[in-house]
């Protein structure tokens, strides 16, 4: 079972800042955003994680790569608390397959279809962190609890924010989990069918890559995951685990990512 993590963005909102450096690289407080979504998928059930890259974000890659010089360099200089971290980070289960042209987060998905096979796959967005590992795990509950159905994480959002996500309509089948009827982009608050928004963690059944290889491109003429996750609900059930906001860290956009790090921070300190 793989862990997909699509980063081939151009990450225009940090723009000039990611002109050199990959957004998915940027700190927050002591490692790079995307080195807590890679730890989250290997502390899954996933046995390797695969990033969707390009070409352009080296950088991304070189994180991921062992590099004896510089744990050797530290070691002699007497700073082995940093080898070790270097050392870890380096043998991490990562691999990469490429986008080479941004068709939407669909497409990113699709570009993995080797690599998942006939099983289910997990897809972690980048720009959400979830520090303490433990949504994949329940959300793999789920999916066992409901003869291996595909799970979608959602949250609750403030009315004055609905129509800025992607919505689920649908029935709650316990304190924490919905079984969904459909999936509505962006709605207006008045035809929203719920308030629990699409968080960015996933858990989906093999033939969602399956629909993936016919879906047309859809809204911003882009390939839409969301377009495949509507045809598999018209051939398999799939279920919503609810989480609580204080569990995810938002770092899409410059303010998010500030406070992403601050809210951070604190916990360490505490």
């Amino acid at each position: 079972m793989k862990a997909l993590i699509p980063a081939a963005g151009l990450g225009t909102r940090f723009l000039p800042a990611t002109k050199a450096v990959p957004k998915e690289m940027l700190l927050v407080v002591d490692r790079p955003a995307i080195q807590y979504v890679v730890e989250e998928g290997l502390a899954s059930a996933a046995d390797e994680v695969v990033i969707i890259n390009s070409h352009e974000k080296k950088a991304i890659e070189d994180h991921f790569s062992p590099n004896p010089e510089l744990v050797e360099t530290l070691r002699t200089r007497g700073k082995d608390a940093y080898a070790d971290a270097v050392e870890k980070v380096g043998n991490y289960n990562v691999s990469y397959v490429y986008q080479e042209e941004a068709l939407g987060l669909g497409h990113a998905v699709y570009c993995a279809h080797e690599k998942t096979g006939n099983e289910p796959f997990y897809v972690l967005l980048g720009d959400v962190l979830v520090p303490n590992n433990k949504m994949l795990p329940r959300m793999q509950e789920v999916s066992d609890a409901h003869g291996g159905a595909s799970v979608i994480a959602v949250m609750p959002v403030p009315d004055e924010e609905v129509s800025r996500f992607g919505v689920i309509a649908g029935v709650a089948v316990s304190e924490d989990v919905w079984k969904i009827d459909a999936l509505v982009e962006k709605p207006a608050l008045e035809d929203a069918p719920s308030n629990l928004a699409v968080f960015g963690r996933y858990l989906l059944s093999p033939r969602v890559m399956e629909l993936l290889a016919d879906v047309k491109p859809g809204v911003g003429g882009e390939i839409q995951l969301t377009d495949a996750l509507d045809a598999v609900l018209q051939e398999e059930e799939m279920y919503a685990l609810v989480i609580d906001p204080a569990d995810g860290f938002d770092t899409g956009t410059i303010e998010s990512w500030l406070d992403t790090n601050n809210k951070l921070y604190a916990q360490r300190q505490a």
